[in-house]
This record gives C-alpha cells, structure tokens and sequence, in this order.
C-alpha cells in the first residue's frame, strides 16, 4: 500500500463520521480491517476525542450572563420587529381598501369645488393629484428615515 493511501485514511479518520460519503466510509472500514497501524491510529484518535470531551468546560459567570441578556435583547427585537411587520401587513390592505373607496368620492368632490370655484379642468386635476399624492410621500419619507435610522442598528449618522 502506498503512503498517500495512508494519508487519505488517516484524514478521513479525523474527519466526522457524519461528514464521510458512504464511498468514504467503506473505504475507511475495508482498509481498517486490512491495515492494524490505520487501526491503532484510529483507536487512538478515538480515546483522544473521549478524554477531550471528558474535560468540563467552565465559562466565567459574567460571561454567561452577558450572554444571557444579548440572547434575550435579540429576542425583544426580533418579536418587536415581527409585531411590526404584522401591523405593517395588516395596515396596507386597509390602505389600500380605503383608498380605492374614498378615490372616487375626493375626485367628485375636487370636480364640484373646481366647478363651483370657476377653476379651469387642469387646476382642481393637479390640486386632486397633489392631494392624493402628498400623504403617500410624506409616509414614504418617514418609513425611509426609519429604515436608515434601523440600518444604522438605532444610531444616527453623527454618533456612529
């Protein structure tokens, strides 16, 4: 057998059982069986891996409860951030069912004050698409001051 096989074996020795394909496995059981250096190799890489995971493991208790309240301040988040988006899902078919009811009913009411008022066509049609625009773009805006100031994890520009 040659040297690189060798290698190849003891490699996939220290690689994870789960990590192997099933070609590697077999493989690495056949020659297992065939070659008793691989074997005590393996068996040795075996009781390390024991004697390692033997060993308890201590973090410092300021550690753990640091930890602790980052995991719970990303959890607040994250469910404050859900309630967010559920109020954000709900709100836009109400918006938009309020809008296509309430559309018809404005450019009726602007067609009437422009009538009445003396106003050429064109006039009360821009003052209506201004009407009908200005509160989207105001909202617009705001949501986009909102999702920089998010961006920049809550913290203005000046202070980052």
């Amino acid at each position: 057998m040659t040297q690189s096989l060798h290698q190849e074996i003891r490699r996939l020795i220290a690689t994870s059982a789960d990590d192997l394909s099933e070609a590697q496995q077999a493989l690495l059981h056949a020659h297992l069986q065939d070659c008793g250096s691989c074997r005590e190799y393996a068996a040795a890489t075996a009781e390390i891996v024991r004697a390692l995971r033997g060993i308890p493991v201590a973090a410092d208790p300021r550690l753990v409860l640091n930890t602790q309240a980052r995991v719970r301040a990303r959890a607040f988040a994250l469910r404050q951030r859900q309630q967010w988006l559920t109020l954000v899902a709900l709100a836009c078919p109400l918006v938009g069912l309020s809008a296509a009811i309430t559309t018809p009913l404005i450019w009726r009411a602007f067609d009437w004050i422009g009538t009445h008022a003396g106003l050429p066509r064109p006039v009360w049609q821009a003052g209506f698409a201004f009407y009908w625009m200005v509160p989207a773009l105001l909202v617009s805006v705001l949501l986009l001051f909102r999702g920089t100031h998010l961006a920049n994890g809550g913290h203005s520009r000046e202070s980052s």
